[in-house]
């Protein structure tokens, strides 16, 4: 059984990055918009390192972890629409009358989810380099960047999925972005040390998901990584993604008895 799932979630994931490679411009075309803010805010705040309490450096360095969870956050809060395109063509339900295993249908989704996530975060980690960024952390540093963008895009990507199997509507996914995408972004770490937020924004920020990825990678790009609070942030990632996909699997089952 296990055997199973994994033989057809490799088929049908490779069936889905396929696709995505013959449209390259999917994968650099959502990294236009975290270009911006990379350049534009990278260069219109870079003096607000100098606010007591902020901790100085370079306002730019500081800024890439943020951008690449909330590119991983944004990418993926739209995958729900991928998976109502699917049903709309028919897709889906060719696939539930055939031999393939459910699991592997929403596995396939995760995987997408993660190699395109981790292509983005390496093109801004490289785009980062390019305007003068120095990251201390080297490889390693890198790596554990992209793990976060990734854990925390499979938390929003398959919640999406969830809310797209549910609702069974776009105008409801847009809708769900827009309310949740600048409060998340801007109640973490990823503009402005929580140091210098109100209490209240503190405590708010400490669940906040987006903010652990925020903060490992800030953390492990450092020179002195504090690696124990960044694995305990990786963790706290990871155990939320699998609830999360277990979520969407389960959202998964309930739209199959419906058809």
């Amino acid at each position: 059984m296990m055997t199973s799932a994994l033989t057809h979630t490799w088929y049908l994931s490779g069936r889905r990055l396929h696709a995505i490679a013959r449209q390259p411009f999917v994968i650099v075309g959502n990294v236009f918009q975290p270009a911006i803010w990379l350049f534009l805010f990278g260069q219109l705040f870079e003096r607000v390192v100098e606010i007591p309490g902020f901790g100085g450096g370079s306002y730019l360095d500081y800024l890439i972890p943020g951008v690449i969870a909330m590119n991983a956050m944004n990418a993926n809060m739209f995958a729900g629409m991928g998976t109502l395109d699917e049903i709309d063509r028919g897709t889906l339900n060719r696939f539930l009358v055939s031999p393939a295993s459910r699991v592997a249908l929403m596995n396939a989704n995760v995987v997408e989810q993660a190699v395109t996530t981790a292509l983005q975060s390496v093109i801004i980690l490289l785009l980062g380099l390019l305007a003068g960024a120095e990251l201390p952390g080297g490889l390693a540093g890198c790596a554990t960047v992209v793990v976060a963008a990734v854990l925390v895009g499979i938390v929003f990507g398959s919640l999406s999925n969830a809310a797209g199997m549910l609702l069974r509507q776009r105008e409801a996914i847009i809708g769900i972005y827009i309310a949740f995408m600048l409060p998340v972004t801007f109640l973490s770490s990823a503009f402005m040390p929580t140091r210098l937020m109100p209490a209240w924004l503190r405590h708010v920020a400490a669940w906040n998901p987006l903010d652990w990825a925020v903060r490992a990678g800030r953390s492990a790009l450092g020179a002195d990584p504090a690696w124990g609070e960044v694995a305990v942030r990786l963790g706290g990632l990871l155990a939320l993604a699998v609830v999360c996909v277990v979520v969407s699997v389960a959202t998964f089952r309930s739209y199959q008895k419906s058809v």
